[in-house]
């Protein structure tokens, strides 16, 4: 969730230290070897010999790739290197790993197709809905609904993968992804609402 900078990063005050020119690049590393692991993710759901291995390599990598996007927002956040190269490349690393998963969980049939297809459906309505926002000088703000729609995604992926690595009778993995997938899906449509009334409200052109 960062980006280069010169100079002082973005919210840094005269009087606060800079980062070490390594930390100042750590967030933006992150987003990026985040969208860098997303071949490799899928690589393991194609493997040449299918076997546990792959399995347990694809579950291991998704999961990696999940922390740095808690890290990545953390540093950032923690050191104030927010820039605006990081806010434009994290919701693209974030969006890129989670539709890689989902469409890879559909084809090894743990996600049901059409949940999948209204979640990705609603990336795709935002993302407009900002950018024609944003053409006639809108801002919409991320919705909280939006965070919390993404730890769903997440939790669910990480069940759902588990559930093909492990058969544990007391660990209902695959219930309980497909649970969290669901509520995902009720997040992504209440959010993608929410986003629709705020730019309605927002007044012209011609008074919508």
């Amino acid at each position: 969730m960062s980006g280069e900078t010169t100079g002082r990063a973005a919210g840094v005050g005269p009087d606060s230290p800079l980062p070490a020119p390594w930390l100042k690049h750590l967030p933006n590393s992150l987003t990026l070897l985040r969208v860098l692991l997303v071949p490799l993710f899928v690589l393991f759901h194609y493997p040449i010999v299918v076997d546990d291995h792959t399995y347990w390599a694809a579950g291991w990598t998704f999961t990696f790739a999940a922390i740095t996007d808690f890290f990545d927002g953390y540093l950032a956040r923690r050191y104030h290197l927010v820039t605006r190269l990081g806010k434009l490349l994290d919701p693209i690393a974030d969006k890129v790993l989670i539709t890689a998963a989902l469409v890879m969980l559909v084809e090894i049939e743990r996600a049901e197709a059409w949940i999948v297809v209204v979640i990705l459906g609603r990336e795709f309505a935002v993302t407009g809905l900002r950018a024609l926002a944003a053409s006639e000088g809108v801002v919409l703000a991320a919705e909280s609904l939006g965070k919390w729609k993404v730890g769903a995604q997440i939790t669910a992926i990480l069940m759902l993968l588990a559930h093909r690595i492990w058969f544990l009778p007391f660990l209902p993995f695959r219930p309980m992804g497909t649970f969290f997938l669901w509520v995902a899906m009720v997040l992504a449509v209440v959010s993608a609402v929410q986003y629709g009334l705020n730019y309605w409200r927002s007044g012209p052109p011609a008074a919508r």
